[in-house]
């Protein structure tokens, strides 16, 4: 089996559970900002047409097609807007409330601790992610996380996205050492698998529900829970 001296994570539905954190989240933004009261769509319906808008959002602003000022003040406009409410109806500073809570929801992927205590004293452990500076700081904090990385590279600190190779190779700059010494484990097939490909980095899918299709090339590792990872590592 192959030898590396560093893992590469990705922090939103990779450790850190977005779902479970951002439907937490809604739920309570749907009674704190009395949304029940238009009569129009209830908690789940505004959970799931939230995450339907808000993850086809993220696709465009990791396409670069969209920028993080438009991602947050679009998310919520179009997903009301898209339940039947008007305008005048919108309520004020909801996005704002949304961005100051869910970060500090502190649910993670089953056994997130337990195999990062597992690797740390084995390898170099750094977080990749397309999330914001900011934001991704206070997951981190909240959940206990920031203990067992050395680097936490963002998108915003180092100017380019995934799955721009650039990206990978800042950090591989930042720790010196070489793309087949690394291994990254994402969620984010095109973004994570497909960026560090680009790279010459090995791969770890993480797909905790099976996805309908395999994609193509293959991974080079592919697991569905994160205890796997002491089956390769």
């Amino acid at each position: 089996m192959k030898t590396y001296t560093h893992i590469l994570f990705d922090l939103d539905h990779t450790l850190w559970d977005f779902e479970k954190n951002s439907e937490e989240t809604l739920y309570t933004l749907y009674d704190q900002f009395e949304l029940s009261r238009h009569g129009k769509f209830d908690c789940d319906s505004f959970y799931r047409k939230y995450k339907f808008v808000n993850t086809r959002l993220w696709d465009l602003y990791n396409k670069g097609r969209i920028n993080q000022k438009e991602l947050r003040e679009n998310r919520f406009v179009k997903t009301l807007l898209g339940l039947g409410l008007a305008e005048h109806e919108l309520p004020e500073g909801i996005a704002e409330a949304y961005i100051e809570m869910c970060p500090t929801k502190t649910a993670l992927f089953p056994h997130a601790h337990e195999v990062l205590a597992y690797l740390q004293p084995k390898y170099g452990l750094h977080i990749i992610t397309n999330g914001f500076r900011e934001v991704q700081h206070v997951k981190m904090n909240s959940s206990k996380l920031h203990g067992y990385f050395q680097e936490v590279i963002t998108s915003e600190c180092c100017g380019y996205k995934k799955p721009d190779r650039r990206m990978f190779e800042h950090l591989l700059d930042r720790i010196k050492v070489k793309p087949e010494d690394c291994l990254m484990i994402g969620d984010n097939y095109e973004c994570d698998i497909e960026g560090a490909r680009d790279a010459g980095i090995d791969q770890v899918y993480f797909i905790p529900e099976k996805s309908k299709g395999r994609k193509r090339p293959a991974p080079t590792y592919e697991i569905s829970c994160l205890s796997e990872l002491k089956q390769i590592l």
